[in-house]
């Protein structure tokens, strides 16, 4: 062999040799890995908080953490129907960080056995921001629609989400039903589950089209489909300040909507980024991301933040929990499993059809 051919198959050796070297120091997953210079997170989200997390609390987060530690962090962002997202992190998307509608779908993910310590151990219980369900109008409201019976008059179209695929789907649907129950609707007698379940009834007569997200929801609604559109009070308000002109009208009574984070152990590990997860799920318990939730339209589960943006969200006259209609737990059985009460009154509908 020439001793020009020997030169150059020790120089591509070398070359050869050095090329992991230079991959494992371009910052990415010397990156991922906690200790390098940059770091990525990948949150698994609902799509209601889109811009709070987008514009305000990812942005200061990466603040946060480069003052802190030097690293650089990079998020990877995914949202979808609360159900939907959380079925995707159970069937195999490795989010690090999970921020879900409703505490279900974060033991659905529990349940699979990719979070094994007690999230609800963290502050607030694991809930990072409030809302409540109530009733989007067109502007000035010419239907006259006020309160959750206007929503059975005949006539009328009303847009929810699906309660397969979507938490906020799931907030309505209990909203509704636990007003019945309570007796805040007009004619409907109260502790009668049976005369609440007729209401559910009556009201998804008027509902042509369920989405599989609360965003998809009201984005129809934006572009001109029905009267009235049940959802978050923070998609409402999102909305304004994006210059949409519709209004919303809070309901005598209503459930207080309690949204939950969650790192998933499983895959903080997998992807050696339990430090900063964990540093990411605490940052969105204090000041900086309670005031970005609030500014976004969120409820703040802090009570001093909640008390300096009161003025912003109006007192409800009946404001309850999950807890009040038993717990996720017997919802599941009660109102959405087979022969449950949403279940038996939808079956109702399409008969009716």
């Amino acid at each position: 062999m020439r001793a020009s051919t020997l030169r150059l198959l020790a120089f591509v050796i070398v070359v050869a040799s050095l090329a992991p070297a230079c991959q494992a120091g371009d910052g990415s997953q010397a990156a991922g890995s906690e200790g390098g210079t940059r770091v990525t997170l990948i949150l698994g989200a609902y799509t209601t908080p889109r811009e709070a997390y987008g514009k305000a609390i990812l942005p200061a987060f990466r603040e946060h953490w480069k003052q802190k530690t030097g690293q650089d962090v990079e998020f990877q962002e995914s949202y979808q129907g609360s159900g939907a997202q959380s079925r995707a992190i159970v069937g195999g998307f490795e989010a690090d960080v999970a921020a879900l509608s409703l505490e279900a779908d974060v033991d659905k993910i529990a349940d699979a056995g990719l979070i094994t310590h007690d999230w609800r151990t963290g502050p607030h219980g694991g809930m990072v921001s409030n809302s409540i369900a109530v009733i989007a109008v067109r502007s000035g409201n010419p239907k006259g629609i006020r309160d959750w019976g206007d929503l059975a008059r005949p006539g009328l179209d009303v847009l929810t989400p699906d309660p397969k695929t979507s938490g906020g789907a799931q907030w309505n649907i209990n909203a509704i039903y636990g007003a019945a129950l309570r007796g805040h609707v007009e004619g409907v007698p109260a502790n009668e589950p049976a005369e609440a379940e007729r209401f559910l009834s009556r009201v998804f007569r008027n509902v042509r089209i369920m989405d599989k997200g609360a965003r998809e929801s009201i984005t129809n609604f934006e572009r001109g489909v029905g009267d009235a559109a049940i959802t978050y009070e923070n998609e409402v308000l999102v909305a304004q300040m994006g210059g949409q002109e519709y209004d919303y009208e809070i309901p005598t009574s209503t459930i207080l909507i309690q949204n939950p984070v969650a790192l998933i152990d499983a895959n903080v590990d997998a992807h050696g980024v339990r430090e900063v997860a964990e540093a990411f799920v605490e940052f969105l318990h204090g000041p900086v991301a309670q005031r970005a939730y609030a500014e976004y339209g969120l409820r703040s589960v802090d009570e001093s933040v909640a008390e300096e943006t009161a003025a912003k969200y109006p007192a409800v006259e009946d404001l309850w929990t999950i807890d009040d209609l038993g717990g996720w737990d017997q919802v599941a059985t009660e109102i959405y499993g087979p022969g449950g009460h949403f279940t038996r009154a939808f079956e109702a509908v399409h008969e009716a059809r």
